[in-house]
């Protein structure tokens, strides 16, 4: 005969089932009298497990809902199930349940086997959602690993991509997570620089918990505040209005992650890119790097950057 404690996770795992449980049934499945079930259905009452129960012939035993969320005893596939799903919310789900998602998803992970995480990780690289004009990917275990940073207030070493593709070494405190209808960002403390950063999540790769304790805080309007100050000190000041003498689907391909907010139109075989950027230098290297020819309708401050450009490599050998 098992013991109270691993009785008691198989008798809620039973009741977890949607039906009526007979106490003979029961008593049969865990091996005890009809009286030990009885007295540990008590014992999950006083748990806070709402379990009922009927009498008569066809009565028995069932979990109902009940005034709060007792805590939940997964099998090995339901629990990868949850984490699927959890992943998917993450990345594509309702707005108002992203946040809420991404919590979730790390106190599960937390608490996974290591062999049901990679049964979650195997199974997420396998299938893929396609979003048009969304090129924000972030990959499920990054935010994973950050929403379990936070949660523990735990430092976190991690690389981040620069606008430029280069990757830098960053040691930061994450704060919080904080997802807009087309990104996710991480608030964070960045321990290096002695200041409070926002970081575009889809830029964030391979983030290490750290296990040093986290010794900056930030209160929720505060983070509302820094996040203002970041957008408008983000704010894209210049405005492109570009023709770009290649078909639309071979510029989309192109400029895959750069595209950004800027919108492509099909102008027979040309494409008419609108985009802004907060400095003509950097929408210059974009309109170079796309190795097509192309004519800048607005603004003239990135004509006279591109001339510019023209100039001081027109001499190179």
């Amino acid at each position: 005969m098992v013991g109270p404690t691993p009785r008691l996770l198989s008798l809620l795992s039973l009741l977890q089932t949607p039906r009526t449980w007979p106490g003979s049934e029961l008593a049969q499945r865990l091996e005890v009298t009809h009286r030990t079930v009885r007295r540990d259905v008590d014992r999950l009452r006083e748990m806070g497990y709402p379990v009922e129960a009927d009498l008569g012939a066809h009565g028995g035993y069932r979990l109902v809902a009940g005034t709060s969320m007792p805590p939940l005893l997964l099998e090995d596939d339901e629990a990868v199930a949850v984490a699927l799903g959890l992943r998917t919310v993450a990345i594509q789900g309702l707005p108002e349940l992203e946040d809420a998602g991404i919590r979730a998803l790390g106190k599960l992970s937390q608490s996974l086997p290591s062999r049901l995480r990679h049964r979650v990780k195997t199974l997420g690289a396998t299938a893929m959602t396609w979003r048009p004009h969304d090129t924000d990917r972030v990959d499920p275990d990054v935010l994973t690993v950050l929403a379990a940073a936070t949660a523990n207030r735990e430092r976190v070493r991690m690389e981040y991509e620069r606008r430029d593709g280069e990757r830098a070494p960053r040691h930061v405190e994450p704060r919080r997570l904080v997802s807009t209808a087309t990104r996710w960002y991480l608030v964070a403390f960045d321990v290096d620089r002695d200041a409070w950063r926002t970081f575009r999540a889809d830029r964030i790769h391979r983030p290490r918990p750290t296990g040093a304790p986290s010794r900056h805080d930030m209160a929720d309007p505060e983070i509302v505040t820094h996040l203002e100050d970041s957008e408008r000190a983000m704010a894209a000041t210049h405005r492109a209005d570009v023709t770009l003498q290649m078909p639309v689907a071979v510029a989309r391909g192109r400029l895959r992650d750069h595209l950004g907010d800027g919108e492509l139109v099909a102008e027979g075989d040309s494409t008419r890119w609108h985009t802004a950027e907060d400095t003509t230098q950097w929408l210059a290297i974009r309109l170079l790097l796309l190795e097509c020819d192309f004519v800048v309708h607005e603004p003239p401050a990135l004509r006279t950057e591109l001339a510019a450009i023209h100039a001081r490599t027109s001499g190179a050998q």
